[in-house]
């Protein structure tokens, strides 16, 4: 089966976000960029060791202490990202483990990090063993040549890191790929895409689109002189039959329009569900109801 739904219901309420660890650290990521000189970065993005970058080691210090990190090993956790990116506005990235998630092991988080970009803690996502895999793809902004990592924390505690250096920049300060005026129009609005047959106990492929102007705060308007003012998918939270699938705490550096591909296992029929909250708090949902065959 391959189900597209329409567009679903949307709802704009006004809602109040918890302060969480994930929150924490995408606000220390741009508060780290703020004060280190911006000659350090540059320097940094030119590093072929990818642990000299300035920057990742006041992150990894302030998020992971002195905890072992395993590097270099594609085998248990990848990352895929193009070498130069052909628009630094829309760069796919896709974070792939290489074993299911399962109740004795399982990823628990997933540092999506961005060295030289205005906030380099582009998204942390949080999955269950109900995610199946605990793999995602998406599309980001990239502002400067830099190394982007996938930091994967297990339920042992393990850490485990993939790095790849992509050739982009300018990509938080591009314009929008549509005015201001028609992003607007369609705000908020959210599709599932669920791929191939759905089946009982198996992971399932999804994809959630979103349509929000994912505003950085970067952009100039050419016309006024003004920035335009940051506006942007903080939260999302995706559950099937009522259990949590899949959440994600994000920023401006995802692109626009977010979008992201990921896996759940149904045990039985069930709904399955996104909400999404952005930075002026208003809250978008969306649903759509699957019946699994044997």
């Amino acid at each position: 089966m391959n189900a597209l739904t329409p567009f679903g219901p949307l709802r704009a309420r006004a809602t109040v976000r918890s302060f969480s660890l994930a929150t924490a650290a995408l606000l220390l990521g741009l508060l780290l960029l703020a004060v280190l000189p911006r000659t350090v970065v540059a320097q940094g993005a030119n590093a072929e060791d990818p642990e000299a970058s300035p920057v990742w080691q006041q992150l990894r210090t302030s998020l992971f202490q002195q905890r072992p990190i395993a590097t270099g090993d594609d085998s248990q956790i990848g990352l895929e990202a193009p070498v130069r990116a052909e628009d630094a506005a829309i760069v796919p990235i896709s974070v792939s483990t290489r074993f299911e998630q399962t109740p004795e092991r399982n990823v628990r988080k997933l540092w999506l990090v961005i060295d030289n970009n205005p906030s380099p803690v582009g998204a942390v996502f949080t999955f269950t063993p109900d995610s199946g895999k605990a793999d995602i793809e998406t599309r980001v902004r990239v502002d400067a040549y830099t190394h982007v990592r996938a930091i994967a924390e297990l339920n042992t505690g393990e850490l485990m890191m993939s790095t790849r250096f992509v050739k982009a920049s300018g990509g938080c300060s591009a314009p929008p790929g549509k005015d201001q005026a028609a992003a607007m129009a369609t705000l908020g609005k959210m599709r599932f895409r669920v791929d191939g047959d759905v089946r009982a106990r198996q992971p399932v492929l999804a994809q959630l689109m979103i349509s929000h102007p994912n505003n950085s705060g970067l952009v100039m308007d050419q016309l006024t002189r003004h920035f335009t003012p940051a506006h942007f998918v903080r939260r999302i939270e995706v559950s099937y039959a009522g259990k949590p699938i899949l959440t994600a705490e994000v920023d401006f550096s995802i692109s626009e329009n977010p979008n992201f591909r990921f896996y759940f296992v149904p045990e039985g029929e069930g709904e399955l569900r996104a909400e999404v909250v952005d930075t002026n708090d208003l809250r978008f949902d969306t649903a759509v109801r699957l019946q699994p065959g044997s």
